[in-house]
């Protein structure tokens, strides 16, 4: 069953395991959400589900949006997100979507908005080298290299690495897996970090990795035991 929930990242910590060995995770309030809107393939032509999350005064909404809303009952929320998923018949408009959804050991995207960094030269941004600080280089040391060719093409060519706004972008981290679920206070906790500053909306859902990696120390183990055995 394909699986999603918008939730609010709370911060970065660490889980031992039972191993005693330490695991970097980022906390998330995933949920409460409220189903406000089914779309199937007969209608709409293809099937998602509409979630939204955290709750709102109907003063702060436009009057198509509390309308929109109040079709699913009367809990107005301040973000909405739709999810395609294969098979929307699990969920029926109104019904209330928690963190118990997943469960430890499934594997999640997680999509969020980057911090923006503001405007950032091309070492910055791009992680490019600078220029000799001696032998003539002049005031260029943090600058971009060549512009590329002179009189043909007679243009910058697309993807020249160049300064510009830095982050505050839509980024996803795929094949995370969930170390654990706090069902009553609606929290997740995923292996490594996720985009976004602290507060900062995230959704979740199955990973589209078809065979998620190994991770931790049983990473090293080979899956082939024939293998295992001639290196040793």
């Amino acid at each position: 069953m394909q699986k999603a929930i918008i939730g609010k990242k709370v911060g970065m910590t660490q889980i031992f395991d039972a191993e005693g060995k330490v695991i970097p995770v980022t906390v998330i309030e995933a949920g409460p959400c409220t189903v406000t809107q089914l779309k199937t393939i007969e209608k709409e032509g293809y099937a998602a589900v509409q979630l939204g999350f955290q709750d709102v005064t109907e003063k702060k909404l436009t009057k198509a949006e509390a309308g929109h809303l109040k079709k699913a009952g009367e809990a107005l929320k301040k973000y909405l997100k739709e999810f395609r998923l294969e098979d929307t018949t699990a969920f029926q408009l109104g019904d209330v979507v928690k963190a118990d959804l997943f469960k430890e050991g499934d594997y999640v995207d997680v999509t969020g908005i980057s911090k923006g960094k503001g405007y950032a030269g091309v070492i910055k941004r791009f992680n490019a080298h600078r220029s000799p600080m001696s032998h003539g280089a002049g005031p260029m040391h943090r600058h971009q290299g060549s512009m590329g060719a002179c009189s043909d093409p007679s243009k910058i060519m697309k993807g020249k690495m160049m300064p510009g706004h830095m982050g505050a972008e839509q980024v996803t981290v795929q094949n995370l897996d969930v170390v654990k679920v706090d069902a009553e206070m609606n929290l997740i906790a995923v292996r490594g970090a996720i985009p976004g500053p602290k507060g900062g909306i995230v959704f979740l859902k199955n990973t589209v990795k078809k065979n998620p990696e190994v991770k931790g120390p049983s990473a090293s183990v080979s899956k082939n035991p024939q293998k295992a055995s001639a290196r040793k």
